[in-house]
């Protein structure tokens, strides 16, 4: 999946309050544990250093959210006294509030407990045009409309030459807005980069949409009756539909980056590797930009690993000296999970949650942590990339 709404965490200087928070709980006491949860969070990173003003914004958007089964929770991110994102989360966090202080935000988390589900493109078409949603981490949003010749559109039951005629023109007139709608969709989807289609409406209308999409589109697409433009659709079970369809993607793009990294981990015939795991040499990786999807176990070792950061995400290193050298004079500590994805997010990086349980221990990368490269490199003359690390 990619993260680009992380990108306002990672366009400020730190340090950062992360706090991942439980609103599912709704018994008698809740309202009383969730300002006790809110207090305790706020108390830890006071201990921890935080600043006053950042504590106390925190503490006013812990109070301020809104206690449901959904979202689950929300984990709000904050720095120089301003909450910067509140993300809802698919999942509670392990306990009421866990809170950290550090120089990133610790953004890890959010892999599991947003379901890391791709973001996905649902078009509400009818003959006269579509509407168009984004279903992604912060929720649903508007991604635009489109609107098609708005006559003639309706056929008549007479059977004379005159009416056969004008039966033509409604056909012309829907083909026309397929094509039109399709167009849209494209664009839209363009824009959006969101890997799944989902086409929602009557079936002659979504079937001709879907026929004038690109190749590319139109296998990817998903369609279903479910939804549609017209006051009073059916949408319940429309959010069912998308969420099959984005957890279908995410599993087969999981094992599809899972293969290639295999692969890559080889060297091919010029003994070149297409795949780095280990801290050092994701580091390396990230400096120079080559991560093109970056594979995080939630369980791996290497995760907390700390390594030295500066104010630009390609500023990372395993020492102290390394970031001067690159150009900051104020090298800070940070995790090693979240100094890559702070680099992954800002290149436009693929991040693929790896569930080791379920692939097998020696299935995914070492430590942990893993990526593929944008192009191969040759492993004598820059190291071990593909070496574990302590």
């Amino acid at each position: 999946m990619k993260l680009g709404f992380l990108n306002p965490l990672f366009e400020r200087p730190g340090p950062w309050a992360s706090v991942y928070f439980d609103t599912a709980l709704t018994t008698q006491d809740a309202l009383t544990r969730h300002e006790l949860a809110a207090q305790e969070a706020v108390d830890q990173l006071a201990r921890d250093g935080a600043d006053r003003p950042t504590c106390e914004a925190l503490h006013n958007g812990l109070l301020g959210l809104k206690r449901a089964t959904a979202p689950a929770g929300h984990a709000l991110f904050a720095s120089h006294g301003e909450v910067v994102l509140d993300a809802p989360l698919e999942a509670p966090p392990a306990s009421a509030a866990q809170a950290w202080w550090s120089a990133l935000p610790h953004v890890e988390p959010l892999l599991e407990l947003t379901g890391t589900r791709p973001a996905c493109l649902v078009a509400y078409i009818d003959r006269r045009g579509a509407d168009f949603e984004e279903w992604g981490p912060l929720g649903i949003r508007p991604a635009g409309e489109v609107s098609g010749e708005q006559h003639p559109l309706h056929r008549t039951s007479a059977a004379d030459w005159s009416e056969r005629h004008w039966q033509q023109s409604v056909e012309d007139t829907w083909d026309h807005n397929a094509g039109v709608i399709a167009e849209a969709l494209t664009e839209a989807r363009r824009r959006t980069g969101a890997p799944v289609l989902v086409l929602a409406g009557d079936p002659r209308e979504r079937r001709a949409v879907h026929g004038r999409l690109p190749a590319h589109l139109r296998e990817q697409a998903v369609e279903t009756e479910f939804g549609g433009r017209a006051p009073g659709a059916r949408r319940e079970r429309l959010a069912q539909v998308v969420e099959d369809a984005r957890a279908d993607y995410a599993e087969r793009r999981a094992r599809e980056v899972l293969d290639r990294f295999h692969a890559g981990r080889h060297p091919d015939g010029q003994g070149r590797l297409g795949a780095a795991e280990g801290v050092p040499a994701l580091v390396e990786a990230a400096r120079e930009h080559r991560i093109d999807a970056l594979l995080v176990s939630p369980d791996g070792t290497d995760l907390h690993r700390e390594v030295w950061i500066g104010r630009d995400p390609d500023q990372l290193g395993m020492r102290r000296s390394e970031i001067a050298y690159l150009g900051d004079d104020d090298p800070r500590m940070a995790r090693a999970d979240d100094a890559l994805l702070r680099s992954a997010v800002t290149t436009d990086a693929e991040v693929v949650p790896v569930r080791l349980p379920e692939t097998g221990a020696g299935d995914g990368p070492a430590g942990g942590l893993g990526a593929l490269l944008r192009w191969a490199y040759d492993q004598e003359t820059e190291g071990a990339g593909h070496a574990t690390t302590g």
